[in-house]
């Protein structure tokens, strides 16, 4: 199972939150299914070539937001979405970031039914790699 994580040295972000946000993402879009393993700490920290630390802070930050669980001696899988936790926290936290992308929206001069249809669009190509990842299974 390869990731395709990109690390963009030059951006804002730190490289943990990078690496995090990709693994999120693939796991969104269902290229990681419930299950499936990740790479071991080094093993992707010498892909990247990053410090170790960093890809354990990664992990460390996904497993506290409950969408992996690292087993002692076995190694980091995606958790079943089944058992993860619905966090009033990171819902409110999403509801600010939609809001966000909504004034960034109607200051591009969008309507509503342009955001909606953008969101739609968007939500269809997500739930389209996820359906295909379930059918190959």
């Amino acid at each position: 199972m390869p990731l395709w994580i990109q690390i963009l040295p030059g951006s804002d972000e730190p490289i943990y939150v990078q690496v995090t946000e990709q693994i999120s993402e693939a796991i969104a879009r269902g290229q990681l299914a419930s299950g499936d393993k990740l790479p071991a700490v080094r093993k992707l920290a010498s892909e990247l070539v990053i410090n170790p630390n960093t890809v354990a802070r990664a992990y460390s930050r996904l497993e506290q937001a409950g969408l992996v669980t690292t087993k002692t001696g076995s190694g980091t899988f995606v958790s079943d979405p089944k058992m993860r936790r619905s966090d009033a926290a990171d819902i409110n936290m999403l509801a600010e970031r939609m809001d966000t992308l909504i004034t960034r929206g109607l200051n591009l001069g969008m309507g509503e039914q342009d955001l909606i249809r953008l969101f739609e669009s968007r939500l269809t190509k997500f739930s389209k790699k996820s359906n295909k990842r379930k059918e190959e299974k």
